[in-house]
Formats: structure tokens, C-alpha cells, sequence
């Protein structure tokens, strides 16, 4: 192997990492928004079990805390209630906040939206961030 090709090689692998590794932070940043979207549509199904055996939505206090945990821990789950209403949202954490979708809610009507990272582009709709 002579110098020449050694240096070919090296450039090679510089640029397929330079072309892999931001698709590969993507792919995962798209993983763990799917776990924090999974965990409020899981919080906000119990909660409506609960306003069903209840009649009303349970205290803040009553929610499970292991029921708001985000599988990865890139998001924290937070839940504001009333006795008729409630709103969720998952506030992304550490390498998370880089995602350009940020903060998702979701609340008692199954309204879903997020609200954009500050310095981050606005995304092009509610839904293209909650459907990948």
C-alpha cells in the first residue's frame, strides 16, 4: 500500500462520514421523537380512562410519575390538569434540543402540535412532525 493510496482511502472514508453522519443524528433524533410522541398518546389515554371511571380528570399529583418517563430520556413529559381539561407536553432534553420539531403538546380535545426550538427553522407543520 503506498502513500497515494493510503491517502485516497482516508479521503474516502472522510467523506462517507461526512454524508452518513448527519443522516444517521436525523434517523435518531426522529427515534426518540417517536417515544416522546408515543408517551403523551399513552398519558393522555389514561388520563381519559380515568376522567371515564371518574368523571373528571385526575389531580397533576395522582398521574403515575413512571407513566411520564420517555424511553431514552431525551424528553420530560409534563401534565397540566382540571377537572375537565388537561394539556401534556414533552420538552425535549441534552442532544434532543437540536431537534427542529422541540416541544410537543397535546391536550384534552387530541389537538397535537409542537412549538419550534428558539435559533432552530420553523418546521413545515404540526403534522409532518407528529407523523415522523
Amino acid at each position: 500500500l503506498t502513500l497515494i493510496e493510503l491517502l485516497v482511502v482516508v479521503t474516502v472514508l472522510g467523506v462517507l462520514l461526512k454524508v452518513a453522519l448527519p443522516s444517521y443524528e436525523q434517523y435518531v433524533l426522529r427515534g426518540h421523537r417517536g417515544q416522546a410522541r408515543a408517551t403523551l398518546m399513552q398519558v393522555g389515554q389514561w388520563l381519559e380512562r380515568a376522567a371515564t371511571a371518574q368523571g373528571t380528570y385526575p389531580a397533576t399529583a395522582q398521574i403515575p410519575a413512571d407513566l411520564l418517563k420517555v424511553e431514552g430520556s431525551r424528553y420530560t413529559v409534563t401534565v397540566l390538569t382540571t377537572a375537565t381539561t388537561f394539556v401534556l407536553t414533552a420538552t425535549p432534553s441534552g442532544r434532543q434540543a437540536a431537534d427542529a420539531c422541540g416541544t410537543f403538546w397535546l391536550d384534552h380535545t387530541g389537538a397535537r402540535s409542537q412549538v419550534q426550538v428558539v435559533g432552530q427553522a420553523v418546521p413545515a407543520s404540526a403534522d409532518e412532525c407528529w407523523s415522523r
